[in-house]
């Protein structure tokens, strides 16, 4: 049984295996191969949960599309609906939901809610995101980056803004992956030491660069993420927009980046706040590929784990 839990804590080997499936699936659906791998149904005859104590609009959408165009059956539980956690435990919920379903993807606050999911479930478990880390969008991107560029190993990669979750996934992948990381973003937002070590313990380059311009000087990527949480308060929310101006991904950022460099945005985007239009709608921004490619990685990330 395989559980998704984060890419740091999956082989190399089977990252990359998913990314191969990836491709292939969404190369037959478009209709560029022959061969369709998903056409078969390998899903068929499974039910899959998904559970969201976060709100959610493209991790929602591409799990349940996945999963039925691979013939499975899905059932979305909030947590609302749950009450997870508040009076019967995770464990015993995870102990439950292995008798009815055959995957569980969740979505959710605390990571130990996560591994409290995964160590109890006689099923697999799938990391949709928590407050620390979100490996789906990761491997969404790197996908993205090798359609349009060829192999992510080697390049310069830079995030701006706040060391957030997505931050710490991209630190993940650019271990796994062989990647250069660099941060720009204020020291109160830095991602957590635990990640930087974890890129130079592979011997990729990690650097903290306070200069934006500095910082994505020749890169061949850049990140941005939102500012401020939908639950931040109003006066986190000011704080935090000025402590994160000096950051904002414009033109004129992205004219110090190779010509050819990428932007991300795992969305919602703030426009006009971490991004500006021009640089969103822009020729080098690949904002909705990644979001199609969600679809397209997570179908691989669900086949990996149960092995079909």
């Amino acid at each position: 049984m395989n559980h998704f839990l984060d890419i740091h804590t999956t082989e190399k080997a089977a990252l990359r295996n998913m990314l191969d499936s990836a491709q292939s699936m969404k190369d037959a659906r478009q209709g560029r191969t022959k061969a369709a791998p998903d056409n078969e149904q390998p899903l068929a005859g499974h039910m899959v949960a998904l559970i969201f104590e976060k709100p959610s609009t493209r991790t929602r959408v591409s799990f349940d599309v996945g999963a039925r165009q691979m013939g499975a059956e899905t059932m979305v539980l909030s947590g609302k609906d749950m009450q997870l956690g508040h009076g019967e435990t995770i464990a015993d919920t995870a102990r439950v939901l292995s008798r009815y379903v055959d995957l569980i993807m969740i979505r959710t606050f605390d990571e130990d809610v996560l591994k409290e999911m995964s160590e109890y479930a006689d099923v697999p478990v799938i990391n949709g995101l928590t407050d620390r880390t979100h490996p789906c969008q990761v491997m969404a991107d790197v996908m993205t980056y090798e359609e349009h560029r060829g192999p992510i190993a080697g390049i310069k990669a830079t995030w701006c803004g706040d060391g957030n979750n997505v931050c710490a996934s991209v630190m993940h992948a650019a271990a796994q992956f062989g990647f250069d990381f660099t941060f720009t973003g204020p020291m109160q937002l830095d991602p957590e030491p635990e990640w930087q070590k974890l890129v130079r313990d592979a011997g990729q380059s990690f650097k903290v660069e306070r200069d934006a311009d500095k910082a994505v000087d020749g890169c061949d990527l850049i990140f941005a993420d939102t500012w401020v949480s939908m639950h931040d308060a109003q006066s986190a929310r000011e704080r935090r927009h000025n402590m994160l101006r000096p950051y904002q991904v414009n033109d004129a950022l992205m004219a110090k980046a190779k010509d050819d460099a990428l932007f991300m945005h795992c969305l919602p985007a703030h426009r006009e706040e971490e991004v500006t239009s021009s640089v969103m709608d822009g020729p080098n921004s690949v904002v909705f590929d990644e979001a199609e490619n969600r679809l397209h990685a997570q179908k691989a990330i669900m086949r990996w784990c149960l092995g079909v």
